[in-house]
């Protein structure tokens, strides 16, 4: 649903300008790059205006005051996402929430953290770690994600196999809808069932029904340092017997990340500093995390468990190698493997974040690289992922990209995905790019009660239009 402007440029910036006032508003070239640049891209083009509130009220306002000027808005976390579902278009303003920031409270009785939406993961995970708590959610963005992104996208991550998605961390949120309106709920209660549970309308909508500025997140028992280790496995179908194994006997597990095998050798060897632990051959390479409670540390060694657990595997023939990380730093560079930053250094890289049942996500890779290889037999098609949660990244590099378009990669790896019954979006939301998909994974009903839901709180459409629907 796209918005009616009705208003010229100039006279929507004089108006923003004259009621919300130059603290807040910037214009033309006093626009930084950085809020017209999506991840890993090149700038793209400047938004009529940038407005950068400090409190609730300065939302309200700039919401107000757009809905009257029937001009499209873009609320901006700290543009993390791989959908470009945060970065305006030619003529829209952006709303960014990097001055709303803060932690208002941590509740030790309730277990949970009160936090403003321009706040970066890693300051709330650093505050509630210092209290004597644990956050359900972990990114490699965590320096620079914004928790208001994090619910806005229902972002997942390394931990969700412990804790869940971020849906699952929210009690209670507070949302500006498009005409200005507050609607807070800043519920602590795990249990509330008074009428519906409004929130969810907003997690994981992406700033198309509502502008996240509070949240109340659940917080866990603090974590003792966790063991780390790498294994080696034979195929696919041996990741997710060893999945099971391990789900079954280290309660503590909290990541279990799978690398193809080409993927292990690309990071291998074109990571520097880093040495990979185990040999870069034929087999799957796994990282396992395990992390209990400080109180049931003292009881159960976390490095302990999981070298039991290996070795048990080991002697059943469900794994080939192994390597438990004996240093902090041996963890870091494990998960810098896993965290693949080196294939960004290929030529035109198209990053893929998609969901399948785990069982047939081995079929699956084995099928997109085969359609990519036929289509484009030059074609690099690297897979990796967190498996226990179902979701699989893909990065795609064609050196002849331009010559093509990423659309045309995006239709061969998303017609896989609809026809084994997956979802073209894990994580990442579906943003600008995989709009025109969605129907790969929603259906037809699905999708107009979610114009409904849009129509209902947006009338005029000047949420972040061209997002999602």
């Amino acid at each position: 649903m796209a918005a009616s402007g009705g208003n010229g440029e100039q006279e929507v910036t004089a108006v923003l300008l004259k009621e919300l006032g130059g603290d807040l508003v910037s214009l033309g070239g006093a626009i930084d790059p950085r809020y017209f640049t999506a991840y890993n891209e090149a700038p793209g083009v400047r938004p009529c205006a940038v407005i950068r509130p400090r409190t609730v009220d300065d939302v309200s306002r700039a919401l107000a005051l757009c809905s009257r000027l029937k001009q499209p808005i873009v609320p901006q976390g700290g543009v993390t996402g791989l959908a470009r579902g945060a970065v305006g278009l030619d003529g829209e303003v952006v709303l960014s929430m990097e001055r709303f920031a803060g932690l208002e409270e941590i509740d030790t009785a309730a277990g949970t953290v009160t936090v403003r939406a321009g706040t970066l993961l890693q300051t709330v995970q650093e505050a509630v770690d210092e209290a004597g708590f644990a956050l359900g959610i972990d990114l490699g963005a965590r320096g620079s994600c914004q928790v208001g992104g994090n619910i806005a996208t229902n972002a997942g991550g390394n931990r969700a196999i412990r804790y869940g998605v971020m849906r699952e961390q929210v009690l209670g949120l507070e949302a500006v809808l498009a005409d200005g309106t507050v609607v807070s709920s800043l519920n602590k209660m795990l249990k509330n069932n008074a009428g519906f549970d409004v929130k969810q309308l907003f997690i994981g909508s992406e700033g198309t029904l509502g502008v996240i500025t509070r949240a109340v997140l659940r917080l866990h028992p603090k974590l003792a340092p966790p063991a780390t280790a790498l294994c080696r496995v034979a195929g696919y179908d041996a990741v997710v017997k060893l999945w099971h194994r391990v789900r079954a006997t280290l309660p503590s597990v909290i990541s279990f990340e799978a690398m193809w095998p080409e993927f292990y050798r690309f990071v291998a060897a074109n990571t520097p500093g880093v040495t990979a632990p185990l040999a870069a051959d034929d087999g799957f390479v796994v990282l396992i995390e395990c992390a209990s409670s400080e109180a049931a540390a003292l009881a159960t060694d976390a490095h302990e468990a999981l070298e039991q657990c290996l070795g048990a595997c080991f002697e059943d023939g469900l794994l080939d190698d192994a390597a438990l990380a004996a240093s902090t730093r041996q963890a870091l560079e494990m998960w810098t493997l896993r965290e693949g930053l080196a294939i960004d250094t290929l030529p035109h890289l198209i990053n893929f974040d998609v969901s399948l049942p785990i069982g047939v996500i081995g079929a699956f890779a084995a099928r997109c690289r085969a359609a990519l290889g036929e289509r484009w037999p030059h074609a690099v098609s690297l897979f990796f992922g967190h498996i226990g949660d179902s979701n699989i990244h893909i990065g795609v590099s064609l050196e002849d990209l331009p010559l093509h378009g990423e659309d045309a990669v995006d239709r061969v790896v998303y017609e896989v995905v609809r026809e084994m019954g997956g979802s073209i979006s894990a994580e990442h939301g579906i943003g600008r790019l995989k709009r025109a998909y969605l129907g790969y994974s929603r259906s037809a009903a699905e999708i107009e009660l979610m114009g409904r839901m849009k129509a209902a709180l947006d009338p005029l459409g000047i949420l972040n239009p061209g997002k999602v629907l």
